[in-house]
C-alpha cells in the first residue's frame, strides 16, 4: 500500500466530510522479540502492524480519532468521529496545524541488513549472551536473555499543504542475571541499542557488565547520617537531569508548573554543565527527520555553561508562549495526540576520567542506582534512595544500600564541581560521570 499518497488523500476526505483542518498521521511496524530462559528458548514473536491517527479542527476544536482497518468504511468512520468530538471540546485558538514542508537530513535511521541476517543467528546471540554472563562463578542463576528488533515507517500529511516520511530501524540485545550469597540476592542486567546491527556491542562486554552490576552491591555496609560529596555514575544521570529536562518544557512552563519557568538566560547551575536536545544525531537511537506533527527537528543547546537557553515546544505550546516550535511534538505511534517530548539528550563532557573523580574524592558516595522522583520538576525539590559505593581517601571501601540523599536543585546543581569524559552518545539520555561536592546523605 502507498501510505505517503494515502495520507494525502485522506487529509482531503477530512476536509470533505467537514474538518476546517486535518492532520493524518499513518504508522507501519515489524517487531521481533527473542527471550530466552536457562539456555532454551522461551518466545519467538514476530508482529507487523499499522494504522491511522486522524487530527481534525473544526473552527478553533480538536478531534482525534485512530484505527488500524484500512478499509474505506473503517477510515471514514474514523474521520467522522474525530470530526465529532471537535464539535464538543472546548475551542482554543492556539490549535493550529504545522506548515513548514522541510525535513532535516539525517544520517544512519535505516538498517536494511537487520531484516537479512538469519533467524537462527539471532537467537544464538541470545542464548550466547546468557552463557556468557553466567560462565562468571558468582553468578547463580539467569533472569533471561533476549535480542528483539524492529522496523518502523511514519508518513504524516495536513491540510496545510505537505506530506513526508522517514524510516527506521532498531536492534537490542540484552541480558540479567542473579549473584547470591547466603540470604542476599542481586539482580544486575545490561542492554545494548543500536540503530544499525553491525554496530551492536561484543556479547562478552554485555555479558560481564550485567554479572558485574549483580555481584559488586553483595555485602554491603551501611554509614552513618553525614554530609559528603555525591558522586553520579553515568548510567544514573537521569535521576537528576531528568526533572530538569521536565521542567525546560514549554507546556510546564505556560502553566506554570516549573521551577525552571521564569529562568530563561538565568544561570541554575554549575558552569560545567551544558546540555543539547539533538534530533539529528547520525545513528542515534531518537533521531528523526521530524517530529510526532511534522516540525523539522534540529540540534538545539537548553543550557550553556550553567544558564538555560531554550524551552521545548510543539505547535500548540509554542504558539501559547508566542513563539515557534521547536521541533519536539512527542508521539507514541498513531494511537496519540501530539505531546511534548524530547530527542537525543547529552550533557557535554569534562575532562576527568571516572577514576580520577574517584580519586579526588576524599569521602563520598558513588551513586549506581536511584529509586523515587528525582528533581521535582514544579518545586525543583530532590530526594531518593540509593544504592553504590562507599568512597574514603578516594577509594572505593564497600557497597552500600539503603542510603537516601536529599536537597534542593539550586544546591545540587551548582555544587557540580567535576564532569567526567565518559559520555555514551548512543544511549537517548547521555550523561558523563559527574560529582555534587556536598550533599546531604541519610544513613543510621
Amino acid at each position: 500500500m502507498n501510505y505517503k499518497d494515502l495520507s494525502e488523500k485522506l487529509v482531503q476526505r477530512c476536509l470533505k466530510l467537514g474538518a476546517d483542518a486535518a492532520e493524518v498521521y499513518i504508522e507501519s511496524s515489524r517487531r521481533l522479540t527473542v527471550r530466552v530462559l536457562n539456555s532454551e528458548i522461551e518466545t519467538i514473536q514476530e508482529a507487523a502492524s499499522a494504522g491511522v491517527g486522524v487530527r481534525v479542527f473544526s473552527g478553533n476544536r480538536p478531534g482525534f480519532s485512530h484505527c488500524n482497518d484500512f478499509s474505506t468504511k473503517a477510515i471514514d468512520d474514523t474521520i467522522m468521529k474525530a470530526i465529532a468530538f471537535a464539535k464538543l471540546t472546548t475551542p482554543d485558538e492556539f490549535n493550529v496545524l504545522p506548515t513548514d514542508p522541510g525535513m532535516a537530513a539525517v544520517a544512519g535511521l535505516f538498517d536494511p541488513e537487520i531484516a537479512i541476517v538469519p533467524m537462527d543467528q539471532k537467537i544464538n546471540m541470545a542464548l550466547d549472551l546468557e552463557a556468557l554472563a553466567l560462565k562468571d562463578p558468582r553468578i547463580s542463576k539467569s533472569s533471561g536473555a533476549g535480542y528483539g528488533e524492529g522496523e518502523t515507517e511514519v508518513f504524516i500529511a495536513n491540510s496545510s499543504g505537505f506530506a513526508k516520511s522517514y524510516k527506521t530501524s532498531a536492534c537490542s540485545l540484552s541480558v540479567s542475571v542473579v549473584a547470591e550469597k547466603g540470604d542476599q540476592k542481586n539482580t544486575g542486567g545490561e542492554s545494548c541499542s543500536r540503530r544499525f546491527f553491525a554496530d551492536l556491542l561484543p556479547l562478552n562486554e554485555i555479558a560481564a557488565t550485567a554479572s558485574r552490576e549483580a555481584y559488586e552491591l553483595i555485602d554491603p555496609k551501611m554509614v552513618k547520617t553525614q554530609r559528603a560529596s555525591v558522586i553520579f555514575d553515568s548510567e544514573v544521570a537521569g535521576s537528576l537531569f531528568g526533572g530538569v529536562i521536565q521542567a525546560l518544557n514549554g507546556e510546564r512552563v505556560n502553566q506554570g508548573a516549573s521551577f525552571l519557568g521564569k529562568s530563561l538566560d538565568r544561570k541554575f547551575a554549575s558552569g560545567l554543565i551544558t546540555i543539547y536536545d539533538d534530533g539529528t544525531l547520525e545513528k542515534g537511537m531518537a533521531s528523526r527527520p521530524f517530529d510526532g506533527e511534522g516540525v523539522p527537528t534540529s540540534k538545539r543547546k537548553l543550557v550553556e555553561n550553567g544558564v538555560a537557553r531554550a524551552f521545548i515546544y510543539n505547535t500548540a505550546a509554542a504558539r501559547r508562549a508566542g513563539t515557534v516550535s521547536t521541533g519536539n511534538a512527542s508521539r507514541g505511534g498513531f494511537t496519540s495526540m501530539p505531546g511534548i517530548g524530547t530527542h537525543n539528550i547529552y550533557l557535554e563532557p569534562g575532562k576527568y576520567s571516572r577514576n580520577e573523580i574517584i580519586a579526588g574524592t576524599p569521602r563520598g558516595l558513588l551513586l549506581k542506582g536511584v529509586t523515587g522522583y528525582g528533581i521535582d520538576p514544579v518545586t525543583g525539590n530532590f530526594s531518593g534512595g540509593v544504592t553504590g559505593f562507599w568512597i574514603e581517601k578516594g577509594e572505593i571501601t564497600h557497597p552500600v544500600k539503603g542510603l537516601t540523599i536529599a536537597g534542593t536543585a539550586a544546591s545540587i546543581l551548582n555544587g557540580i564541581d567535576m564532569t567526567g569524559n565518559d559520555i555514551d552518545r548512543n544511549r537517548t539520555f547521555a550523561s558523563p560521570t559527574f560529582r555534587v561536592i556536598d550533599m546531604q546523605i541519610g544513613g543510621i
